[in-house]
Protein backbone atom coordinates (compact mmCIF):
# COMPACT_ATOMS: atom_id res chain seq x y z
CA UNK A 1 0.00 0.00 0.00
CA UNK A 2 0.91 3.52 -0.80
CA UNK A 3 0.42 6.59 0.92
CA UNK A 4 0.68 10.42 -0.12
CA UNK A 5 0.51 13.85 1.31
CA UNK A 6 -1.84 16.15 -0.92
CA UNK A 7 -1.68 19.60 -1.46
CA UNK A 8 -5.00 21.72 -1.74
CA UNK A 9 -4.58 23.61 -5.41
CA UNK A 10 -4.82 27.79 -5.14
CA UNK A 11 -8.84 27.92 -6.55
CA UNK A 12 -9.84 25.44 -3.36
CA UNK A 13 -8.72 27.82 -1.02
CA UNK A 14 -11.20 29.36 -0.11
CA UNK A 15 -13.18 26.10 0.14
CA UNK A 16 -10.82 24.51 2.05
CA UNK A 17 -10.71 27.29 4.69
CA UNK A 18 -14.77 27.03 5.40
CA UNK A 19 -14.30 22.85 5.46
CA UNK A 20 -11.33 22.93 7.41
CA UNK A 21 -13.26 21.98 10.25
CA UNK A 22 -13.82 18.66 8.74
CA UNK A 23 -11.99 16.10 10.78
CA UNK A 24 -8.48 18.31 10.57
CA UNK A 25 -6.43 15.57 12.43
CA UNK A 26 -3.78 15.41 9.94
CA UNK A 27 -0.91 17.87 8.33
CA UNK A 28 1.56 18.15 5.82
CA UNK A 29 2.32 18.67 2.34
CA UNK A 30 2.85 16.34 -0.98
CA UNK A 31 3.36 17.16 -4.65
CA UNK A 32 0.45 18.10 -6.51
CA UNK A 33 -1.80 14.97 -7.14
CA UNK A 34 -2.61 16.19 -10.97
CA UNK A 35 0.95 15.37 -12.20
CA UNK A 36 1.43 12.07 -13.75
CA UNK A 37 4.35 11.34 -10.80
CA UNK A 38 4.35 7.37 -10.85
CA UNK A 39 0.59 6.91 -10.69
CA UNK A 40 -0.48 2.77 -11.94
CA UNK A 41 -2.96 3.63 -14.48
CA UNK A 42 -6.50 3.54 -13.84
CA UNK A 43 -8.95 0.88 -12.54
CA UNK A 44 -5.44 -1.04 -11.43
CA UNK A 45 -5.26 0.45 -8.18
CA UNK A 46 -7.86 1.80 -5.27
CA UNK A 47 -7.26 5.22 -4.58
CA UNK A 48 -8.46 6.38 -1.38
CA UNK A 49 -8.47 9.96 -0.09
CA UNK A 50 -8.74 9.69 3.74
CA UNK A 51 -9.21 12.54 6.07
CA UNK A 52 -8.93 9.86 8.66
CA UNK A 53 -5.51 10.36 10.62
CA UNK A 54 -3.10 8.02 9.22
CA UNK A 55 -1.61 6.89 12.75
CA UNK A 56 -5.25 6.09 13.58
CA UNK A 57 -6.39 4.23 10.24
CA UNK A 58 -3.12 3.47 8.42
CA UNK A 59 -3.42 -0.17 9.47
CA UNK A 60 -6.73 -0.94 8.96
CA UNK A 61 -6.43 0.38 5.06
CA UNK A 62 -2.51 -1.57 4.91
CA UNK A 63 -5.58 -4.62 5.09
CA UNK A 64 -7.28 -3.56 2.27
CA UNK A 65 -5.55 -5.05 -1.01
CA UNK A 66 -6.11 -8.12 0.75
CA UNK A 67 -9.71 -7.58 1.15
CA UNK A 68 -10.80 -5.62 -2.33
CA UNK A 69 -8.43 -7.42 -4.45
CA UNK A 70 -6.30 -4.52 -5.60
CA UNK A 71 -3.88 -2.45 -4.73
CA UNK A 72 -4.24 0.48 -2.79
CA UNK A 73 -2.39 3.75 -2.87
CA UNK A 74 -3.96 5.94 0.06
CA UNK A 75 -3.58 10.35 0.00
CA UNK A 76 -3.92 11.93 3.45
CA UNK A 77 -4.65 15.47 4.43
CA UNK A 78 -7.75 16.52 6.49
CA UNK A 79 -11.57 15.90 5.00
CA UNK A 80 -11.33 19.43 4.46
CA UNK A 81 -8.76 19.40 2.20
CA UNK A 82 -9.51 16.67 0.21
CA UNK A 83 -13.02 17.60 -0.30
CA UNK A 84 -12.21 20.59 -1.98
CA UNK A 85 -9.64 18.94 -3.89
CA UNK A 86 -11.91 16.49 -5.35
CA UNK A 87 -14.67 19.05 -6.15
CA UNK A 88 -11.74 20.90 -8.13
CA UNK A 89 -10.52 17.28 -9.71
CA UNK A 90 -13.95 17.25 -9.95
CA UNK A 91 -14.72 14.03 -13.65
CA UNK A 92 -10.84 13.89 -13.69
CA UNK A 93 -10.33 12.70 -10.62
CA UNK A 94 -8.68 9.49 -9.63
CA UNK A 95 -10.01 8.78 -6.78
CA UNK A 96 -12.17 5.86 -5.79
CA UNK A 97 -13.46 6.20 -2.14
CA UNK A 98 -13.39 9.15 -0.08
CA UNK A 99 -12.81 8.47 4.25
CA UNK A 100 -14.17 11.52 5.94
CA UNK A 101 -13.54 12.03 9.76
CA UNK A 102 -16.48 14.46 9.63
CA UNK A 103 -20.25 14.35 8.05
CA UNK A 104 -19.88 18.08 6.66
CA UNK A 105 -17.48 16.82 4.38
CA UNK A 106 -19.37 14.52 2.58
CA UNK A 107 -22.60 16.44 2.64
CA UNK A 108 -20.28 18.69 0.54
CA UNK A 109 -19.53 16.12 -2.14
CA UNK A 110 -22.92 14.66 -2.11
CA UNK A 111 -24.68 17.68 -2.56
CA UNK A 112 -22.02 18.17 -5.86
CA UNK A 113 -23.37 15.06 -7.49
CA UNK A 114 -19.65 13.51 -6.50
CA UNK A 115 -20.60 10.27 -5.03
CA UNK A 116 -22.26 7.14 -6.06
CA UNK A 117 -25.54 5.60 -4.23
CA UNK A 118 -24.25 2.52 -2.70
CA UNK A 119 -25.82 -0.79 -2.89
CA UNK A 120 -27.99 -1.92 -0.12
CA UNK A 121 -25.64 -4.57 1.34
CA UNK A 122 -23.95 -1.67 2.43
CA UNK A 123 -26.40 1.00 3.60
CA UNK A 124 -28.35 -1.87 5.71
CA UNK A 125 -25.41 -2.60 7.98
CA UNK A 126 -25.55 1.38 8.94
CA UNK A 127 -28.71 2.95 11.21
CA UNK A 128 -30.43 5.50 8.85
CA UNK A 129 -29.48 7.96 11.40
CA UNK A 130 -25.93 7.66 10.23
CA UNK A 131 -26.05 7.47 6.34
CA UNK A 132 -27.07 9.62 3.85
CA UNK A 133 -31.00 8.91 2.96
CA UNK A 134 -29.91 8.94 -0.68
CA UNK A 135 -27.34 5.81 -0.09
CA UNK A 136 -24.35 8.03 -1.27
CA UNK A 137 -22.22 7.77 2.19
CA UNK A 138 -22.19 5.74 5.40
CA UNK A 139 -20.87 6.50 9.01
CA UNK A 140 -18.07 3.95 10.01
CA UNK A 141 -18.25 5.38 13.52
CA UNK A 142 -19.91 7.97 15.59
CA UNK A 143 -18.91 10.66 18.99
CA UNK A 144 -21.07 12.50 20.90
CA UNK A 145 -21.12 15.95 22.14
CA UNK A 146 -20.84 16.00 25.84
CA UNK A 147 -20.21 18.69 28.69
CA UNK A 148 -17.01 17.86 30.94
CA UNK A 149 -17.17 18.94 34.18
CA UNK A 150 -15.45 19.75 37.11
CA UNK A 151 -17.53 17.84 40.39
CA UNK A 152 -16.27 19.76 42.72
CA UNK A 153 -16.61 23.63 41.06
CA UNK A 154 -19.50 22.90 38.91
CA UNK A 155 -21.50 19.73 40.25
CA UNK A 156 -24.75 21.20 38.62
CA UNK A 157 -23.62 20.06 35.47
CA UNK A 158 -24.60 16.85 36.46
CA UNK A 159 -28.52 17.31 36.16
CA UNK A 160 -28.14 19.64 33.27
CA UNK A 161 -30.69 18.86 29.90
CA UNK A 162 -29.45 21.23 27.47
CA UNK A 163 -27.02 23.22 26.52
CA UNK A 164 -28.53 26.32 27.38
CA UNK A 165 -28.08 25.83 30.98
CA UNK A 166 -24.28 26.98 30.46
CA UNK A 167 -24.99 30.36 30.19
CA UNK A 168 -25.57 30.61 33.88
CA UNK A 169 -23.67 33.92 34.85
CA UNK A 170 -22.61 32.09 37.85
CA UNK A 171 -20.25 30.04 35.07
CA UNK A 172 -18.56 33.28 33.61
CA UNK A 173 -15.05 32.89 33.07
CA UNK A 174 -15.09 29.10 33.89
CA UNK A 175 -15.97 27.79 30.66
CA UNK A 176 -13.12 26.10 28.53
CA UNK A 177 -13.80 25.54 24.67
CA UNK A 178 -11.57 24.60 21.38
CA UNK A 179 -12.48 27.99 18.79
CA UNK A 180 -10.56 25.88 15.93
CA UNK A 181 -11.53 22.39 16.65
CA UNK A 182 -13.65 20.62 14.06
CA UNK A 183 -16.46 19.21 16.05
CA UNK A 184 -16.95 22.64 18.10
CA UNK A 185 -17.72 23.96 14.45
CA UNK A 186 -20.11 21.19 13.76
CA UNK A 187 -21.48 21.66 17.02
CA UNK A 188 -22.04 25.26 16.11
CA UNK A 189 -23.22 24.16 12.71
CA UNK A 190 -26.21 21.80 14.60
CA UNK A 191 -27.18 24.93 16.79
CA UNK A 192 -27.93 27.38 13.80
CA UNK A 193 -30.24 24.00 11.74
CA UNK A 194 -31.66 23.48 14.83
CA UNK A 195 -32.26 27.33 15.64
CA UNK A 196 -31.99 29.31 12.50
CA UNK A 197 -29.48 31.87 12.52
CA UNK A 198 -30.72 34.74 14.82
CA UNK A 199 -31.19 31.51 17.93
CA UNK A 200 -27.65 30.45 17.21
CA UNK A 201 -26.12 33.89 17.07
CA UNK A 202 -28.65 34.89 20.38
CA UNK A 203 -26.66 31.80 22.15
CA UNK A 204 -22.99 32.46 20.67
CA UNK A 205 -23.64 36.37 22.07
CA UNK A 206 -24.57 35.59 25.86
CA UNK A 207 -21.83 32.93 25.77
CA UNK A 208 -19.28 35.62 24.41
CA UNK A 209 -20.36 37.19 27.29
CA UNK A 210 -19.30 34.85 29.93
CA UNK A 211 -15.95 35.41 28.53
CA UNK A 212 -15.02 31.76 28.01
CA UNK A 213 -11.46 30.48 28.22
CA UNK A 214 -9.94 29.18 24.51
CA UNK A 215 -7.80 26.00 23.75
CA UNK A 216 -5.60 24.66 21.16
CA UNK A 217 -7.81 21.39 21.07
CA UNK A 218 -10.18 19.18 22.89
CA UNK A 219 -7.91 17.66 24.96
CA UNK A 220 -6.19 20.75 26.32
CA UNK A 221 -10.08 22.17 27.06
CA UNK A 222 -10.37 18.21 29.20
CA UNK A 223 -7.17 18.85 30.69
CA UNK A 224 -8.09 22.43 31.80
CA UNK A 225 -11.30 20.77 33.56
CA UNK A 226 -8.93 18.03 34.75
CA UNK A 227 -6.83 20.05 36.67
CA UNK A 228 -9.53 22.63 37.72
CA UNK A 229 -8.53 25.57 35.96
CA UNK A 230 -12.12 25.71 33.93
CA UNK A 231 -15.48 24.20 35.36
CA UNK A 232 -17.37 22.99 32.35
CA UNK A 233 -15.76 22.43 29.04
CA UNK A 234 -17.35 21.52 25.40
CA UNK A 235 -15.99 18.06 23.85
CA UNK A 236 -16.19 15.21 22.21
CA UNK A 237 -16.89 12.22 24.65
CA UNK A 238 -13.97 9.93 23.55
CA UNK A 239 -11.44 12.30 25.08
CA UNK A 240 -12.67 11.44 28.62
CA UNK A 241 -12.87 7.86 27.34
CA UNK A 242 -9.26 7.80 26.38
CA UNK A 243 -7.90 9.69 29.29
CA UNK A 244 -9.32 7.28 31.91
CA UNK A 245 -8.29 4.62 29.89
CA UNK A 246 -4.95 6.09 30.24
CA UNK A 247 -4.33 7.33 33.55
CA UNK A 248 -7.29 5.26 35.66
CA UNK A 249 -10.25 6.17 36.73
CA UNK A 250 -8.78 7.41 40.10
CA UNK A 251 -6.50 10.05 39.15
CA UNK A 252 -9.23 11.74 36.42
CA UNK A 253 -11.19 14.07 38.39
CA UNK A 254 -13.02 15.24 35.92
CA UNK A 255 -16.45 13.83 34.71
CA UNK A 256 -18.22 13.98 31.68
CA UNK A 257 -22.26 14.66 30.83
CA UNK A 258 -24.78 14.32 28.05
CA UNK A 259 -27.36 16.11 27.09
CA UNK A 260 -30.82 15.54 26.17
CA UNK A 261 -31.81 13.87 22.73
CA UNK A 262 -33.72 17.34 22.24
CA UNK A 263 -30.84 19.70 22.53
CA UNK A 264 -28.08 20.61 19.40
CA UNK A 265 -25.37 19.94 22.34
CA UNK A 266 -26.05 16.10 22.27
CA UNK A 267 -25.15 16.21 18.83
CA UNK A 268 -23.67 12.54 17.20
CA UNK A 269 -21.21 13.43 14.46
CA UNK A 270 -19.72 10.42 12.52
CA UNK A 271 -16.86 9.43 10.41
CA UNK A 272 -17.74 8.25 7.24
CA UNK A 273 -17.35 6.87 3.38
CA UNK A 274 -18.55 6.85 0.23
CA UNK A 275 -17.31 6.42 -3.24
CA UNK A 276 -16.73 8.49 -5.89
CA UNK A 277 -19.26 8.58 -8.93
CA UNK A 278 -16.25 9.11 -11.41
CA UNK A 279 -14.50 5.88 -10.08
CA UNK A 280 -13.50 2.90 -12.41
CA UNK A 281 -13.25 0.76 -9.47
CA UNK A 282 -17.03 0.93 -7.89
CA UNK A 283 -17.18 -3.07 -6.71
CA UNK A 284 -13.37 -2.70 -5.54
CA UNK A 285 -14.40 0.17 -3.09
CA UNK A 286 -17.54 -0.92 -1.55
CA UNK A 287 -15.95 -3.78 -0.56
CA UNK A 288 -13.58 -1.33 1.06
CA UNK A 289 -16.54 0.23 2.72
CA UNK A 290 -18.01 -3.30 3.72
CA UNK A 291 -14.54 -3.89 5.40
CA UNK A 292 -14.37 -1.18 6.76
CA UNK A 293 -18.20 -1.65 8.38
CA UNK A 294 -17.17 -5.80 9.54
CA UNK A 295 -17.65 -6.75 12.99
CA UNK A 296 -13.33 -6.73 13.34
CA UNK A 297 -12.84 -3.38 12.19
CA UNK A 298 -15.88 -2.14 13.96
CA UNK A 299 -14.49 -4.01 17.37
CA UNK A 300 -11.06 -1.82 15.93
CA UNK A 301 -12.54 1.71 16.23
CA UNK A 302 -14.49 0.87 19.85
CA UNK A 303 -11.07 -0.27 21.41
CA UNK A 304 -8.60 2.03 19.76
CA UNK A 305 -10.17 5.44 20.20
CA UNK A 306 -13.36 4.68 21.91
CA UNK A 307 -15.37 5.88 19.02
CA UNK A 308 -19.38 4.49 18.81
CA UNK A 309 -19.46 1.50 16.46
CA UNK A 310 -22.41 2.11 13.81
CA UNK A 311 -22.92 -1.78 13.43
CA UNK A 312 -25.61 -3.61 15.78
CA UNK A 313 -24.04 -6.23 18.26
CA UNK A 314 -20.06 -4.71 18.09
CA UNK A 315 -19.46 -3.22 21.75
CA UNK A 316 -16.17 -2.40 23.03
CA UNK A 317 -13.99 -4.43 25.18
CA UNK A 318 -11.73 -1.46 26.57
CA UNK A 319 -14.25 1.01 26.95
CA UNK A 320 -17.40 1.26 28.78
CA UNK A 321 -19.97 2.37 25.90
CA UNK A 322 -23.46 1.80 25.51
CA UNK A 323 -24.32 0.94 22.29
CA UNK A 324 -24.92 3.79 19.68
CA UNK A 325 -28.73 2.78 19.73
CA UNK A 326 -29.20 3.45 23.12
CA UNK A 327 -27.53 6.83 23.20
CA UNK A 328 -29.63 9.71 23.91
CA UNK A 329 -28.69 11.58 20.67
CA UNK A 330 -29.83 14.65 18.81
CA UNK A 331 -29.80 13.65 15.06
CA UNK A 332 -30.19 16.13 12.23
CA UNK A 333 -29.63 15.81 8.28
CA UNK A 334 -25.97 15.34 8.81
CA UNK A 335 -25.49 16.33 5.26
CA UNK A 336 -26.38 19.86 6.55
CA UNK A 337 -23.45 19.88 8.34
CA UNK A 338 -21.73 21.22 5.47
CA UNK A 339 -22.47 24.65 6.05
CA UNK A 340 -18.99 25.36 7.83
CA UNK A 341 -18.33 28.51 5.56
CA UNK A 342 -21.48 30.10 7.23
CA UNK A 343 -21.07 28.90 10.79
CA UNK A 344 -17.26 30.14 10.60
CA UNK A 345 -18.67 33.61 9.67
CA UNK A 346 -20.99 33.77 12.79
CA UNK A 347 -18.39 32.59 15.10
CA UNK A 348 -16.27 35.04 13.82
CA UNK A 349 -18.75 37.83 13.94
CA UNK A 350 -19.35 37.84 18.05
CA UNK A 351 -15.92 37.09 18.85
CA UNK A 352 -15.82 33.33 19.00
CA UNK A 353 -12.69 32.46 16.85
Amino acid sequence: MRSRRLLVPTLTLTLALALAGCGADTTGQAPDPGSTGEQEPAGDTLVIYSGRNENLVGPVLERLEEAVGLPVEVRYASSGELAAQLLEEGDASSADLFFSQDAGALGALASAGMLAPLDTTVTDLVPADYQDAQGRWVATSGRARVLAYDPEQAPQVAGFTGIDEILDPALAGSIAYAPTNASFHAFVTALRIDRGEDGAREWLEKLADLRPATYENNNAVLDAVDGGQAAVGLINHYYWYQKVAELGADAVSARIHFLDSDDPGALVNVAGAGVLSTSDNVEAATAAIAFLLSDEIQQYFADETAEYPVVDGVTSEVFELEPLSELDAHQIDLNELESLETTLALLDSVGLT
